[in-house]
């Protein structure tokens, strides 16, 4: 009997963490109502042929739990409705929301009518024909509002100023129609602790005395706006002491202020008996992207809790050494970002600034693009436990200082770049043990890279391209375990390519491009998250490896001496770009390149490939083109020409619908230009000059709204020269050399007339695209986003956490599919 007494209080036990977990079956019934009558609405005010998926989640089936459906969270326990997120909608221009719908979530706690990606929902007003505009008062536990990249204008702020219970307030990238800051329509706004208004347009100055109401702001983002002053101090300062954060970038503001001591400042703020320098608890300081000229402002040194200061992108000049120099630096103790990124016009003595600044202690130092010039001083030497340098885009000369790569133990990111440095790369023993990003690029430096580089063990990023560096690539750099980086094209490198480079675990992006490596490619591949791999412009002579393209999204191989056939691949669906222009490649191209399934980039030109062109090409992502995780705008281009290609041009190519370059010309092609070409919808440039093509210029080519160049030049084509639209673009140079073509920019009529065509002195090369500097802006822009994303990774930020998941992902997927 005790036993079952036990286990009764088990059972129940048990009963009561189940509801505790779960809850009830599904979510209130009267909200579930009210979701369904939101989809109604907001179908209602979406643009029809979208209708269809608009909160497609949001089901009349009874079994749904609407605390799944997307968007929507509730109360674990109580099942009601705590957050909604409507996402991304198609909605009709200058569509309303009903506020009237919110009234039967009680518990609400966060609505979010933003969109997720670049674009922008359409909402332009509210409104409620039964509370009018005390209509949020009713939403009691309303703590975020996040109405950003909408269309609203000022008329929402008569509404927002009922939500008296917002803490969170983000009205970024909006329609407000200029004018001053309607401040005192948020007066009730008490709890209010973080205000976005960046990106829209307001103007005049920012209402000082009305924002002061906000008694409990902590955070305010006012940047990208066409502020041009504070306005004068009547009582409290724009936030009280307690303040955490102001981001005042990116505005207009000028004007001739007083500031202590009378001591007379041009600056990007406006202020008279107080302002900014009397906030003394604040935080985090933002005034970059303005138009601040004068001398640096020593009154911020009251600023005792300041730890981010951002000052970069300004005209900051003067006499900034000795200004420095006065600094009681004992009152920046809790600085640790200095940010001065571009704020300098005038030139420098780095002797006399260094030493000051390097006092600062544990510091974030950006002063990329401020005209520093002369030496590297040797007071570097004394950079304390400073973890991030960048002293890149100046005019520093000469060699590094001793003392400097003695003492950077403390250093994580060092900065070198675009400078006029010289010398060897760390030919001796340096104390960078715990560097994690080391950027040379674009200086002077000669000689072979260095053994000092070794203890260098945490190294993610190593940057040395476009230098004067010889002898060979080190093989210790395959021991880096965390290297996800490495850039050492445009110098004079010789010999092979490191095996051991092929072993690093983490490795995503390996450039040895420009060089005079020879010799074969490692054919064994360990690493499996290696994506971007550039090997062209050397003399590398040994077969393709099948094994490289498994995971590659970006290989090239450009400009080498590679021989024999295309390999036989046989997982290749996750690349990307595939560039092999201008090797000794022979034999047909394989069927298997068919597989390319996210292929946005193919070039197989200026090889000696023969056969047919497979019309299995159709199978590729060129129908519908996948983009690219990084890019916006992925180019979607194939090039085969400069081979021995022959047969007929497959019709199938002409459902390449995302294609936007296709270049075959100087090959033996024969046959009719496909009429199915009329459906290359998106194709920019088509070039097929150079064969021995017949018949007609297809008249459905004239419908190619985008087709910009035209080349069919020297072919046997014959009959009239299409007319109408793009085709009234095109020269006589798109079409010499085909003397059956008439119309007048052949100088031959269509009724049988003909004079003498003109020798308009066209070579092959003026026929061609100019592929080095297609290739050049592709890779720039490709290598400048993912390496934007390495400097960023180490930072805790939604971005980074963003990115790891998307790589965890990609690892775990290529893991099963070798598997």
């Amino acid at each position: 009997m005790k036993g079952m007494f036990f286990l009764g209080k088990y059972l129940i036990l048990v009963i009561l963490v189940l509801g505790q977990l779960h809850g009830y079956k599904g979510c209130v019934e009267k909200e579930r109502k009210a979701l369904l009558e939101f989809v109604k609405y907001i179908i209602s005010i979406t643009i029809e042929e979208y209708s269809d998926y608009a909160l497609p989640t949001w089901t009349y089936n009874t079994k749904s739990d609407c605390c799944r459906w997307e968007g929507v969270k509730c109360n674990r326990t109580s099942k009601r409705v705590t957050e909604i997120a409507f996402g991304t909608l198609s909605l009709k221009e200058n569509s309303l929301l009903n506020l009237s719908l919110l009234h039967p979530f009680e518990d609400i706690r966060s609505l979010n009518l933003s969109r997720n990606n670049y674009y922008y929902n359409q909402f332009s007003g509210l409104f409620d024909d039964v509370e009018g505009y005390k209509t949020l008062r009713k939403l009691r536990k309303l703590e975020i509002m996040d109405l950003s990249r909408n269309r609203f204008n000022n008329s929402i702020f008569r509404f927002l100023n009922s939500a008296i219970s917002l803490k969170t307030l983000f009205l970024g990238d909006n329609n407000f129609y200029g004018g001053s800051l309607p401040a005192k329509e948020l007066k009730d706004l008490t709890n209010l602790e973080l205000l976005d208004l960046s990106g829209n347009r307001f103007n005049g100055s920012i209402p000082i005395q009305e924002l002061s109401a906000l008694s409990k702001l902590k955070s305010l983002d006012l940047s990208r706006n066409k502020f041009s002053e504070l306005s004068k101090l009547q009582g409290k300062v724009i936030c009280p002491e307690e303040t955490g954060s102001s981001d005042l970038s990116d505005n207009e503001f000028s004007g001739s202020i007083e500031l202590q001591g009378n001591t007379k400042y041009i600056l990007s703020y406006s202020v008279k008996n107080g302002g900014i320098c009397e906030m003394k608890k604040m935080q985090d300081l933002d005034l970059s992207g303005n138009k601040i000229v004068g001398q640096f402002p020593l009154c911020l040194t009251r600023l005792t809790g300041l730890q981010v200061l951002d000052l970069s992108s300004n005209q900051l000049n003067g006499n900034v050494p000795s200004a420095l120099g006065s600094f009681p630096l004992d009152s920046l103790a809790n600085l640790s970002e200095l940010r001065i990124w571009k704020f300098l016009e005038a030139k420098i003595s780095t002797e006399s600034y260094f030493p000051t600044i390097l006092q600062l202690g544990k510091v974030y130092m950006k002063l990329a693009n401020n005209g520093f010039q002369g030496n590297l001083p040797s007071s570097l030497g004394n950079i304390k436990s400073i973890e991030f340098l960048d002293l890149s885009h100046n005019n520093f000369h000469g060699e590094l200082p001793r003392s400097f790569v003695m003492n950077g133990y403390f250093l994580k990111y060092l900065k070198l770049s675009h400078n006029k440095l010289s010398g060897q790369v760390f030919p001796e023993f340096v104390n960078f043990t715990l560097l994690w990003e080391l950027s040379m690029d674009n200086n002077m430096f000669t000689g072979k890279i260095g053994e000092g580089l070794r203890n260098s063990k945490y190294l993610q990023l190593l940057k040395i391209s476009n230098n004067n560096l010889t002898g060979v690539i080190p093989s210790w750099i395959g021991k880096f375990p965390s290297l996800m980086a490495l850039q050492v094209s445009n110098n004079s490198l010789e010999g092979e390519i490191p095996i051991s480079l092929f072993y690093l675990p983490y490795l995503l992006l390996m450039d040895l491009s420009a060089n005079i490596l020879s010799g074969d490619i490692p054919p064994c591949v360990k690493s499996n998250d290696l994506t971007v791999l550039l090997l062209q412009d050397n003399h590398l002579s040994g077969e393709i490896p099948y094994t490289l393209l498994e995971n590659l999204y970006v290989f090239y191989l450009i400009n080498n001496r590679l021989p024999g056939n295309i390999p036989e691949f046989t997982n290749i669906q996750n690349n990307h770009t595939l560039l092999v222009r201008g090797n000794n490649l022979t034999g047909n191209i394989s069927s298997q390149l068919c597989g390319l399934r996210n292929i946005q980039l193919l070039d197989l030109a200026n090889n000696r490939l023969n056969g047919s062109i497979p019309s299995c090409l159709k199978n590729t992502s060129f129908v519908f083109g996948k983009k690219y995780i990084l890019y916006d705008d992925d180019y979607s281009n194939l090039f085969i020409g400069e081979n021995e290609l022959s047969g007929n041009i497959p019709t199938e190519l002409g459902g390449l619908l995302e294609l936007q370059a296709f270049n075959a010309s100087h090959n033996k092609l024969s046959g009719v230009i496909p009429e199915s070409f009329s459906g290359l919808k998106n194709v920019e440039s088509l070039d097929l000059s150079f064969n021995r093509l017949q018949g007609r210029i297809p008249q459905g080519l004239t419908e190619l709204s985008s087709l910009a160049v035209f080349n069919v030049s020297f072919n046997n084509l014959s009959g009239v020269i299409p007319q109408g639209k793009q085709f009234n673009t095109f020269d006589a140079q798109s079409f010499v050399g085909n003397p059956l073509l008439c119309r007048k920019l052949t100088n031959r009529n269509c009724d049988g007339s003909t004079f003498q065509e003109p020798d308009n002195g066209v070579n092959d090369d003026e026929s061609q695209i100019d592929m080095g500097s297609f290739y050049w802006s592709f890779l720039a822009a490709y290598v400048t986003i993912l390496l934007g994303i390495f400097s960023s990774l180490p930072f805790d930020s939604p971005w980074s956490r963003f990115w790891f998941y998307v790589v965890d992902v990609f690892i775990h997927k290529v893991r099963n599919l070798m598997c």
